[in-house]
């Protein structure tokens, strides 16, 4: 069945209900509290697998899946779309048991300490070759976290060399292995994307298009220090990658679609001499895309960006409901309650907490 068009009025958008490509749920009791922000938006989600210990297996996948559902409201109708943590232990029998399941839906690559739990990560691309071949002989995509961690790279040139080092010799080995090149942040991955043969894909997030690294170091008052609720991995870039990055969505080119990589931490852990790497921005995620995409001149591409490209890539069907965003401003909460994994009570920061949006989404 075909989705009908988008509509507008100078004050509302309805589109598809939109799924997201890239989120971070955690568990246990940060689960609980995250998971209903991100059910209200969004009819599915790719959710990553870097828990401690990460989801390395079917079965792990599985009964994860399982906590999520048991964590949502209980009207909700959201499903979560599980992975798998590439390590260089991972085997091509695991690979077809996840395929086999249908239960797993992309496997993931994050260099060894590239971001958040990722110290099991892969040292060695090369080290993975059967899971690769496996991936590639089976159909289940690799979602890649696209930096290099060696320390002599400049932190804002991991995405550029990654793409030199590993993706194109990675691609050239499995032609045939659907990728998906998550929250690309640079000019670099943006041409890589676009001018690339075979079954590339990307996910970009709100925060990436709406902020550059200025954010990180000077408040909208001017004031210097660091913000460390602005602080992610890939790091925020110029204001030049930016821009890049606005004109890829607002091209309507299917090969980008939304991955919101919302990843929430306590205010504590991200207040600290080494503060997490990570923003919060399901709560407010779909009204930041809007956002985003009005300053590029491009609301009438944010469907095809949020609902359709996503699930077309992935092989799934599309969403039948529909949203509505009214244009009206509101203010994005300084705190949320929060309780960590051990039961202590705390707060979590949202990205942008305390500034003005320009859309907001209608129940």
């Amino acid at each position: 069945m075909t989705a009908p068009p988008a509509s507008s009025a100078s004050d509302t958008l309805t589109i598809t209900r939109p799924d997201d490509w890239h989120l971070h749920l955690r568990d246990g009791a940060m689960l609980a509290q995250v998971v209903a922000h991100t059910a209200r938006r969004f009819a599915r989600a790719i959710v990553m697998p870097n828990l401690q210990p990460p989801v390395t297996t079917t079965a792990q996948a599985a009964a994860y899946r399982d906590r999520i559902r048991a964590a949502l409201p209980g009207a909700a109708g959201f499903e979560p779309l599980m992975t798998l943590y590439l390590t260089e232990r991972t085997s091509a029998d695991e690979i077809a048991r996840a395929k086999a399941s249908g239960v797993i839906h992309g496997v993931k690559l994050y260099p060894a300490g590239a971001t958040t739990n990722s110290e099991s990560g892969v040292t060695a691309i090369e080290r993975c070759d059967a899971a690769l071949a496996a991936m590639q002989r089976h159909d289940l995509p690799l979602l890649v976290h696209g930096e290099v961690t060696q320390r002599e790279v400049d932190v804002f040139d991991r995405e550029r060399v990654f793409i030199e080092r590993v993706l194109i010799p990675l691609r050239a080995r499995y032609p045939a292995l659907r990728v998906v090149f998550e929250h690309i942040t640079t000019t670099d991955a943006v041409d890589y994307v676009r001018e690339a043969e075979g079954g590339i894909a990307a996910t970009i997030t709100a925060h990436h298009l709406l902020f550059n690294r200025n954010s990180l170091f000077i408040t909208e008052q001017g004031r210097a220090g660091l913000r460390p609720h602005y602080y992610c991995l890939p790091v925020l870039k110029r204001e030049a990658h930016r821009r890049a990055l606005l004109s890829a969505v607002a091209s309507g080119n299917p090969r980008y679609f939304l991955g919101t990589d919302s990843a929430p931490h306590a205010k504590s852990d991200k207040e600290n001499a080494c503060g997490c790497a990570g923003c919060f921005t399901a709560a407010s995620a779909l009204e930041m895309y809007a956002t985003a995409f009005e300053e590029a001149g491009a609301l009438d591409q944010l469907e095809g960006f949020a609902s359709f490209h996503g699930a077309d890539f992935y092989r799934l069907p599309r969403n039948r409901t529909r949203i509505t965003l009214a244009r009206r401003e509101w203010t994005v909460p300084e705190l949320l309650p929060w309780v960590d994994a051990n039961g202590a009570a705390g707060s979590l920061v949202p990205l942008a907490a305390g500034s003005t949006l320009r859309w907001q989404l209608v129940d």
